[in-house]
């Protein structure tokens, strides 16, 4: 089949499909503690989320990444790795990963190595116990950093995904690198996103902006530009001193929207061309109204034809301008 083309010429090769908008978590920036889920009946199938998945491989997309909420917490979900593992096995997708909490990989990480997963994300903001209960709300460390142990001990090769917290975990930020460096786990920061009520919390005060924290990494080390692209926004260098690799997502300081290789899928079959923007078309409607995979397909291709030629988060000027919102969990990570 003809591949996938946006208006700008960019070919979607990446897909990130929320298997649920539900978490064990309550991160501060990503939802209030109180969240309203949505009713499990408007949640994609398993099955229908593989025929989705499906379809888009055979559209092209050869990196498939699960998200939440948290994807591990999805009743049944490694059926679905299960079945995913056949796109792999025929060469069609080229990889199938997932970004966890980490709270459930104790569980499952024998499993998913054993699905084809080979390389998985840990969302992991602190190492200090009491500060993971604060900003999880009901989160507990320990448990993430077996899962973590785990996961290693499985063969996945675990990538740390950090948010940046002013105020909060900018005191960590060596003690963070030299713990991944222990482990050989890469380690990528992110700025926080305007994305959905989180209640009382102020986003403003916990933005830290990357170039800060990447000034003060280099008091420290030296750091090389490298070349090297996992798919996503990350923009990475090597600690010379170590040969560790760090990577920083700046969806505010910086704009990566030229190279947007990806669109996201949410649990209730909406398709996001866009993070950063709230235009969305329905696929739910066309996986569910006709058994013939050509009408999703057309349906497919008319969401890609919107896709737009960037985002406009943009928190200057002490506004949240770009602010989305829809949270995190419902569109996923």
């Amino acid at each position: 089949m003809e591949q996938l083309i946006d208006p700008f010429a960019r070919a979607i090769s990446y897909l990130r499909v929320s298997v649920t908008d539900r978490c064990d978590f309550r991160c501060v920036y990503c939802m209030s503690e109180n969240m309203q889920f949505l009713p499990k009946k408007e949640l994609l199938t398993l099955e229908e989320l593989d025929r989705l998945c499906s379809t888009f491989i055979g559209l092209g997309v050869r990196k498939l990444r699960i998200t939440g909420g948290e994807p591990l917490v999805r009743r049944g979900i490694m059926t679905f790795f299960e079945g995913m593992k056949r796109h792999l096995d025929s060469g069609a997708l080229h990889e199938l990963t997932l970004t966890t909490n980490g709270s459930q990989l104790a569980k499952y990480a024998d499993a998913l190595y054993a699905a084809g997963v080979r390389r998985i994300n840990v969302s992991l903001d602190t190492l200090d116990e009491a500060k993971f209960a604060e900003i999880t709300r009901w989160g507990r460390l320990p448990q993430v950093l077996a899962g973590v142990e785990a996961a290693l001990a499985a063969g996945l090769k675990v990538k740390i995904n950090t948010v940046a917290l002013k105020d909060f975990n900018e005191d960590e930020l060596l003690t963070l690198i030299e713990w991944c460096a222990s482990r050989q786990m890469d380690l990528t920061f992110i700025e926080v996103m305007p994305m959905g009520d989180i209640g009382n919390e102020n986003r403003l005060g916990q933005y830290w902006p990357l170039r800060d924290l990447r000034a003060t990494l280099a008091e420290h080390y030296t750091l090389i530009n490298i070349p090297l692209n996992t798919g996503g926004p990350a923009r990475y260098v090597q600690l010379g001193e170590t040969g560790q690799r760090v990577g920083f997502i700046t969806p505010l300081t910086h704009n990566f929207c030229e190279s947007c290789n990806r669109v996201r899928i949410t649990c209730t079959g909406e398709i996001y061309t866009c993070l950063g923007q709230e235009g969305h078309s329905d696929l739910r409607g066309p996986l569910r109204a006709s058994s013939d995979d050509t009408v999703l397909e057309d349906a497919i291709r008319a969401a890609i034809a919107l896709k737009p030629k960037g985002h406009d988060f943009d928190y200057s000027r002490d506004r949240l301008d770009g602010q989305m919102t829809r949270h995190m969990s419902h569109t996923g990570g």
